[in-house]
């Protein structure tokens, strides 16, 4: 069995620091505060997506209207990773590229679920109205655009990566997964090269839903990740934005003369039955099993800020004492499916920059180390799948 080296040639990022790498290198270095609205959707605060030019990764105006939002999010993100691995322009590589995308369910209709809601008030007869205007409200292609698969459809079509294509659902977890499984694939020889990453609009009115009704959003303004625990809410602070990597084999990389941001050493993932199992425990073997060999410089945390799952993730990481700890969402927010491919991004940067960026806590977050040279990443879900990747300068 072959066991490959598995780097990461491409990085593609949008949130609401900026697009790029070197525009989140900065943000993540810049000691002013997030960027947050609290007004849109009083009393949760939200970090909104920078503004885009679609046309510059999706210059089709056809194929902008017919996808939802956080498609469009995904499809500009897998472009500028395409870009940054120098392989957007090169038909060869893509149409022979993987990808796995980390989704969520879709948009819905606000203003149709409303209408449906308004006329049901008033009407006895529900089935025939309900499918009233399902026939003359939803149009096909909208409808359509639900489908958790369309993301990686329309990466697709955009730009032509016509590998084997893999979508999984499943919150945090639909992100720890489509990595592990793109590294696995690459490790074990079943793929040279493979696009991998998710998006997520934290501006749409049924995620912050979706969120509240398990009553875990921040309802009291933004604080620090690692401040939440007594604040009023749920702790968690949505952002807007996407993560993709391109993943290549050291052999591939190095036929193509590719630039490599760091190399992921292994990846490990858990579902723990919270109700019966303790989490820190988890948490704890999770990132001895990252740690075997040595203690990573610097700790990318991908903690969502929600209460109780948070506070166990710290817990845990302050006993690694010599790795420094940085809490993304305490400038992005938590981006859900996206989270664990943003973690694994910034901890690639880092370890390709060779310094670990200023704490975003200076309450809890401690100066980085004078070199980084290794970098573990997590994301531990706001209900459920535990996940972490190390990784190591090439």
């Amino acid at each position: 069995m072959q066991n490959n080296t598995v780097l990461i040639t491409g990085i593609g990022l949008i949130s609401s620091l900026g697009e790029g790498v070197e525009a989140h290198w900065q943000a993540l270095n810049d000691a002013s505060a997030p960027r947050t609205d609290s007004d849109r959707f009083n009393p949760y605060t939200v970090h909104p997506l920078t503004e885009v030019d679609w046309n510059n990764q999706i210059p089709k105006r056809g194929d902008q209207r017919q996808m939802e939002t956080w498609q469009r999010i995904g499809t500009y993100t897998a472009g500028l990773a395409l870009q940054d691995a120098g392989i957007k322009e090169n038909e060869a590589l893509c149409t022979t590229m993987d990808m796995v995308v980390a989704a969520g369910g879709g948009e819905r209709d606000v203003a149709v679920d409303t209408q449906i809601l308004a006329e049901a008030r008033g009407r006895n007869d529900l089935g025939t109205m309900l499918n009233e205007k399902l026939s003359t409200e939803l149009r096909p292609t909208l409808f359509l655009a639900q489908l958790s698969n369309l993301l990686a459809g329309n990466i697709s079509i955009v730009h032509k990566v016509t590998g084997s294509s893999r979508t999984f659902m499943g919150e945090e977890g639909s992100g720890i997964s489509a990595i592990d499984t793109a590294v696995s694939r690459i490790r074990a020889g079943q793929s040279t090269h493979a696009l991998v990453g998710g998006a997520y609009n934290a501006e749409h009115p049924d995620m912050l839903l979706g969120f509240e009704l398990n009553q875990m959003l921040k309802t009291d303004g933004w604080s620090p990740l690692w401040q939440r625990e007594n604040a009023s809410g749920g702790g968690i602070v949505t952002g807007s934005g996407g993560a993709f990597l391109v993943l290549e084999s050291a052999d591939h990389a190095k036929q193509r003369g590719a630039r490599a941001y760091a190399a992921i050493d292994n990846v490990f993932g858990e579902q723990t039955r919270r109700n019966r199992e303790d989490l820190e425990t988890t948490i704890a073997k999770l990132l001895g099993a990252a740690s075997a060999e040595s203690t990573a410089d610097l700790i990318i945390s991908g903690a969502s800020g929600a209460k109780r799952v948070t506070a166990a993730e710290k817990a845990v990481l302050d006993s690694f004492e010599s790795s420094a700890i940085r809490g993304l969402a305490t400038k992005t927010g938590h981006m859900r499916e996206a989270q664990f491919p943003l973690a694994v991004a910034i901890a690639a940067l880092t370890v390709f920059k060779g310094q670990a960026f200023a704490p975003l806590d200076s309450e809890h977050e401690k100066a980085g180390p004078a070199k980084v040279t290794s970098a573990i990443a997590t994301s531990i879900g706001a209900t459920r799948s535990e996940g972490v990747a190390r990784l190591t300068k090439v």
